[in-house]
């Protein structure tokens, strides 16, 4: 049997919708990978992903029936133990070579060659080539071994022998394996391959659907019964429907990859359908009838130019009756509890305010190590205040110190106790209505943000005070209790929170010395080694910066360049980042790169202390006087342009050091015999490499 297509699906009950999208990729590709590792695939091979509520599969092209034969090279044991001291074969190795179907006479054919720690026999061997029956077997107990399940199902053996019982994600019912238009006879999960499978539970044209070859899959299950397969196809012909479905309205879908992901899992024949609404529901803030739609109902609402919520929403159903009315109807009754809900927490949690809630903080444990949220919140103020007193806003940060009062009032409301996800969305409509000031508003929405990345900074500078301390707060608070991220688990989310005040200082373009932010978050701790946690954080915080700028396009030597030097205001780094990478345009650059590298390492192995300017009266060699004299003329020319910010004017005026220098490591001898002599050129240097590492440190840019 020539190489043929392949198709293999598991049909099994609903699978979890959040998960499915994962399942089917991992599926698809690790059944590949399985039979590509056996050679049963050609280098042409592709393979085409299928998943549904009700199914797992995959389509791949240029399988073979049977893998080629390879030559393999097996290591038998060391020549030590093969042969005898006479140089005679060991019993050893006779019977090592019996099971191989080998004897004495196969002996001279044995290779000799190093295994890394001594000489050692092998053998040349041809390993018959895998058949597709027992590769296919393997490939999909492998793939199941390694599909992304959190947790696994137990129930009966489907072929029902005894009382054995299997193991799966959801109990699985069926199993094709085509190659061509023929069945591979595999048998997993207790069930035996064929070639059916089932359609839409009420709409397949045909039950059972018996696929007659690999190939006609995706088109019988389309026709017959009535099912999408595949995952991309059938998310995009919602997002079409979607479409379709708003623009006569005039309006348009919220966009949300993860319910349109969600959606996509739950059904297999979409079929969008245009509900409403009383507008009465439209008095309560937008975002509590947004999520409650989304997150109970999985409905899509639907928005106005504006980005104004109305009152109508689209359901895709998994059903397409002729007269839809019933479906609707169904939805629109079921959605008006859940918003009639959400209107009586939104009214209930009016009738107290932001402020008479915030004293229930102490009764709510923030962590046992660090006390109640209202102990927190107390630290949290303390911060803010002092962070709007170093950006010298004396307004703002009595503005500051309310947002910072208030911004954890709303944890204890009806509303944010339903939808976690609404906490600081509700303090700011919740603070509006109790006529706080607009700013505290704002900021008490904004002292999350940024919640993720490419998420939006807070809008003021109240904002930005309060998100800061609240972040400073939580890194500070944690790291001193020993909860540091280890690995990939991070449960506090506290790289989040490190970027989040990289992004704020930077983007803010904020005068804030981290060190000292640093030094303001543990002030309100009592107990803690402030200079180890500094260290510690400060570390922290430039592992994370250093991988965003590389993620941002910036090279690895040029954020080590930048980064070196630990500058403390990171609003600086792009700026800095910027020069460097202009100066490693100029031709001149690579020269000075590696004299500074060559500098920095003279003045490592020095021994004493270097004077830090040189004696112009010492200087005896035509070089070094040059060098002397473009140092005079040079540095404060980058000196000014450093001190006003312009770190490319002050990188640029370095280019003109090229020739001196390498005219002074040509012709002049720094470890000189006598001493006052060294000493004053190893001054020479000082003087140099502090010029030219004002901005980064140029020996990162050497090769």
């Amino acid at each position: 049997m020539s190489a043929q297509n392949l198709l293999v699906e598991l049909f099994v009950e609903e699978l979890p919708p959040k998960a499915l999208k994962k399942l089917g990729e991992a599926f698809s590709f690790a059944l590949f990978e399985s039979l590509k590792a056996q050679g049963l695939t050609g280098t042409d091979s592709v393979v085409t992903p299928y998943a549904s509520p009700r199914r797992l599969a995959v389509h791949i092209t240029a399988v073979a029936a049977q893998a080629d034969d390879k030559r393999q090279s097996q290591k038998l044991m060391p020549v030590s133990v093969g042969y005898d001291a006479n140089g005679k074969p060991t019993a050893a190795l006779l019977k090592k070579l019996a099971p191989l179907g080998y004897d004495a006479d196969n002996i001279p054919t044995l290779k000799h060659a190093s295994d890394g720690k001594a000489e050692a026999l092998f053998l040349d061997i041809l390993v018959p080539g895998m058949g597709l029956e027992g590769g296919l077997k393997k490939a999909i107990e492998e793939t199941l071994g390694k599909l992304p399940i959190p947790k696994v199902m137990t129930y009966p053996n489907p072929s029902g022998e005894g009382w054995e019982t299997v193991n799966f994600v959801r109990p699985a019912h069926g199993l094709i394996a085509l190659h061509g238009a023929d069945v591979v006879p595999v048998s997993v999960l207790g069930l035996q391959a064929g070639r059916m499978t089932q359609g839409h539970r009420f709409e397949a044209r045909v039950d059972p659907v018996a696929i007659t070859n690999a190939d006609c899959y995706a088109l019988q299950m389309a026709d017959e019964g009535a099912v999408i397969a595949s995952f991309a196809e059938r998310r995009a012909e919602i997002v079409r429907q979607l479409q379709d479905a708003a623009a006569p309205l005039g309006l348009r879908p919220i966009e949300d990859d993860a319910l349109l992901d969600e959606v996509t899992a739950l059904v297999e024949r979409p079929n969008v359908l245009v509900g409403k609404f009383e507008e009465a529901f439209l008095e309560v803030p937008q975002e509590c009838l947004i999520l409650t739609m989304k997150a109970n109902q999985k409905y899509f609402p639907l928005l106005d130019a504006a980005g104004k919520l109305t009152n109508r929403f689209l359901i895709v159903s998994n059903i397409s009756p002729a007269d839809a009315s019933a479906v609707i109807q169904g939805n629109e009754r079921v959605v008006r509890p859940r918003l009639a809900d959400a209107k009586f927490f939104f009214d209930q949690d009016r009738k107290r305010t932001l402020e008479s809630r915030v004293l229930g903080l102490a009764k709510v444990v923030y962590h046992n190590k660090l006390g109640s949220q209202g102990e927190r919140v107390e630290r949290v103020r303390a911060i803010a205040f002092a962070i709007a007193h170093e950006l010298r806003d004396l307004p703002g940060a009595g503005l500051a110190d309310r947002a910072a009062l208030l911004a954890k009032g709303d944890l204890l409301t009806d509303m944010v106790g339903e939808f976690p996800e609404l906490q600081g969305i509700m303090g700011r409509y919740y603070a509006a209505h109790d006529g706080e000031d607009e700013l505290v508003a704002e900021a008490i929405e904004d002292h999350y943000k940024p919640r993720f990345a490419g998420d939006e900074l807070p809008r003021s500078d109240v904002g930005v005070c309060v998100a800061l301390a609240d972040k400073l707060e939580t890194l500070v608070g944690l790291f001193s209790i020993g909860e540091k991220p280890t690995g990939d688990k991070d449960p506090f989310a506290l790289r989040r929170h490190a970027l989040g005040i990289i992004r704020m200082l930077m983007e803010k373009n904020l005068p804030l010395d981290v060190n000292r932010l640093l030094e303001i978050g543990a002030k309100p701790f009592a107990s803690v080694d402030v200079e180890a946690l500094q260290e510690a954080l400060y570390l922290f915080i430039y592992e994370r910066l250093a991988g965003m700028l590389r993620d941002q396009g910036y090279r690895a030597n040029e954020v080590d360049a930048v980064l070196s030097l630990r500058p403390s205001v990171l609003a600086e780094v792009p700026k800095r980042l910027n020069a460097v990478r202009s100066f490693a345009a100029l031709t001149e650059s690579e020269s000075l790169a590696a004299a500074n590298k060559r500098v920095g390492n003279i003045l490592k192995k020095a021994e004493g202390e270097v004077g830090s300017t040189a004696d112009p009266a010492r200087c005896v060699e035509d070089a070094e006087k040059a060098l002397f004299a473009a140092l005079g003329e040079i540095a404060p020319r980058a000196d000014t342009a450093f001190e006003s910010g312009d770190y490319t004017a002050s990188l640029q005026a370095l280019a003109a050091l090229k020739a001196p220098v390498d005219a002074f490591f040509d012709n002049v001898m720094v470890n000189a015999d006598d001493p006052a002599l060294k000493a004053n050129r190893l001054a020479l240097l000082n003087q140099l490499h502090r010029t030219m590492n004002q901005v980064a440190d140029l020996s990162r840019l050497a090769a």
